[in-house]
């Protein structure tokens, strides 16, 4: 009974004679050397047909491909986002011209987490690399996009804190003071979607970006002007 071997260099499959069992030999097409498997070693997986890769003598993929899920964006999905992030924005700037948020820092607060969830979300399905990884979804997005919003909100609170005490209009300061919250931003979304670092600059870039402009149109002013406010 021939013994079917798959060379470990370039992934050709070749039928071997078992009377060649035990032994050695190069492969016809890369001379990478092919260990055939003795007789008792010869084991046949009907499950496992597709755990390896490689091509048969025909050229044709031993190995069934795994399918990659891709999240995509529907019309109805977008359309949804954008009427969305513009009820934020009229609301926002309502709260602002009504002057609540400026006196009550537990509602700027909560303001803060409720837009910091779908900037995380958002930001994640933008800047994930789908030739490298494949997204998360469900359960496990809702679990990490938490992480990373506990993660950011404590970050941007801590960074008003010593802003609103220590920061001035000179851009030392600003890089003195700034730096240390920017890199542990990129940290947190790093470690929450398995980005890399310059992709986790990005993330919490955008998300710095949207409460700085969220905050103004609240009219909570910048974060030098009102002490302990978010």
């Amino acid at each position: 009974m021939p013994i079917i071997v798959v060379c470990p260099g370039c992934r050709k499959r070749y039928s071997v004679s078992d009377k060649f069992a035990g032994k050695s030999g190069p492969c016809p097409n890369c001379k990478t050397l092919i260990q055939i498997p003795k007789k008792e070693e010869v084991v046949i997986h009907g499950p496992e047909e597709f755990g390896s890769a490689g091509r048969g003598v025909t050229g044709k993929l031993i190995a069934k491909p795994l399918t990659r899920r891709i999240w995509q964006i529907s019309p109805a999905i977008a359309v949804a986002i954008g009427l969305g992030s513009l009820a934020v924005v009229i609301a926002t700037a309502i709260l602002g011209m009504t002057g609540i948020l400026r006196d009550n820092i537990v509602l700027s607060g909560v303001g803060l987490v409720l837009v910091t969830f779908p900037l995380v979300v958002a930001g994640y399905n933008v800047l994930y690399d789908i030739e490298e990884l494949e997204p998360y979804q469900g359960r496990a997005l809702l679990i990490r996009g938490a992480i990373c919003t506990a993660a950011y909100v404590a970050i941007w609170a801590g960074f008003c804190f010593f802003g609103a005490r220590y920061l001035s209009g000179e851009l030392w300061n600003w890089l003195i003071i700034g730096t240390p919250f920017v890199i542990l931003g990129a940290i947190a979304a790093l470690a929450s979607f398995d980005f890399d670092f310059p992709t986790g600059l990005l993330h919490f870039g955008f998300y710095v970006l949207v409460v700085t402009f969220l905050r103004w149109l609240a009219g909570l002013g910048w974060i030098w002007e009102l002490p302990s406010r978010l």
